[in-house]
């Protein structure tokens, strides 16, 4: 009895002994031996291993990589937003267009001050512009698509992002103006002028700049006319010459005034 009790003492100080050698990093295989705990890497150089994974194109090893960083990293850390930025960009590269559109939209929203904000902006706009598959029945994605480029241009105009983003706006918004002008064109055609005149009034004040903008006056004032709205018309005929003075059918929609006669001298 008194053999085994002093054999498993033996062993019981064996093995603390041994676990304290482990313990320490320059203990039994911290130095160039494989038998230490392993050092988990400082976020930086966590964020860095990342960078590289997503710059060689593995990016679902690097959205992996980016979350262990997020997760080390606190908020107020600047390298925070570099870290979210890229974890946004790893979803959108994996595919996960919606979750990619959520994430950039927190980057723009919570690190406004940063080099990434204006970047983060863009790329919602890119998500939601791929989301959009069904143009023509749901205008829902690619309206959240053109908002969010407008804001772009408006919050950071000077950036490349913005540059980036005006090719966008311009094309969607003439896809738009143009659905609705065709919409409003279905109700002329028909007689239904009151319906008509609300699409092209919506294609005027929504897309100004649209290339259906002058057609949609032009419209108005064929809808103005049928129904004997005579202030209305010429309202928008003064718009039209000032704005549009060489949009084709002008003169047609909107024939100049005959010149008053003139008044004959009387004699003296």
């Amino acid at each position: 009895m008194m053999m085994r009790r002093t054999i498993w003492m033996s062993a019981v100080a064996a093995v603390a002994l041994g676990g304290g050698l482990a313990c320490r990093p320059g203990g039994a295989g911290g130095a160039g031996g494989g038998g230490g705990v392993q050092q988990i890497p400082e976020p930086a150089q966590q964020l860095e291993r990342a960078m590289a994974q997503f710059r060689r194109g593995d990016f679902r090893r690097a959205q992996l990589a980016f979350q262990r960083v997020v997760f080390e990293l606190s908020p107020s850390q600047p390298e925070m937003a570099q870290a979210r930025y890229y974890l946004a960009e790893c979803y959108f590269q994996n595919g996960d267009r919606v979750q990619a559109a959520a994430e950039f939209r927190k980057v723009a929203d919570e690190f406004p001050n940063t080099e990434y904000a204006s970047l983060a902006l863009l790329r919602a706009g890119d998500s939601n512009l791929r989301l959009w598959r069904r143009a023509e029945l749901d205008p829902t994605y690619g309206e959240t698509a053109l908002a969010i480029y407008q804001e772009l241009t408006g919050r950071y105009p000077d950036s490349d992002a913005a540059a980036r983003a005006r090719p966008h706006v311009r094309r969607l918004e003439n896809q738009f103006a143009d659905k609705t002008y065709k919409n409003g064109l279905f109700y002329l055609k028909r007689k239904a002028y009151d319906s008509a005149i609300i699409y092209f009034k919506d294609v005027i004040a929504n897309f100004p700049n649209s290339q259906r903008a002058p057609d949609a006056l032009l419209r108005l004032v064929d809808s103005y006319r049928a129904i004997r709205y005579n202030d209305e018309l010429q309202e928008t005929c003064l718009h039209l010459r000032r704005f549009y003075p060489n949009v084709s059918g002008l003169d047609r929609s909107c024939p100049a005034a005959p010149a008053a006669p003139a008044t004959p001298a009387t004699p003296s």
